[in-house]
């Protein structure tokens, strides 16, 4: 419950880019790609946290209202999101012409995707 706590306190709009937070301390590119890496395990581990929270609660509607119908709609949104995301994050790579930036757009976007999707559930829930 703390951790959530600690969600809540630090709205994921107040972020920066990732590849501009990674850029500030580091210099290479590589560097930067590894703290944009980490970034976005943070960031999915964050929204699989959120997501446990919306599955419980969404399982405990449908089992309060006999119905089928809350789990397996937050179900559908996940993977409907996920597809979203592959899909706007590649599109936003091939901007980048397959030049050596391609993989760090593509992982911010991916962050940056991730915690609006964190926080989407985070609304959900209250």
């Amino acid at each position: 419950m703390k951790r959530l706590a600690l969600v809540l306190m630090f709205p994921t709009a107040a972020l920066a880019d990732p590849s501009l937070e990674c850029s500030l301390d580091l210099g290479s590119q590589v560097e930067i790609a590894g703290c944009v890496g980490e970034a976005e395990d943070k960031a999915t581990r964050a929204m699989e946290l959120m997501l446990g929270f919306a599955r419980a609660s969404a399982q405990d509607l449908d089992t309060q209202t006999g119905r089928d119908v809350a789990l397996p709609a937050l179900e559908a949104s996940q993977s409907a999101w996920e597809a979203y995301r592959d899909a706007q994050c590649d599109y936003v790579g091939a901007g980048f012409g397959g030049g050596s930036g391609t993989g760090i757009a593509i992982r911010s976007c991916k962050v940056e995707l991730t915690r609006a999707r964190t926080a989407e559930i985070e609304t959900q829930l209250r």
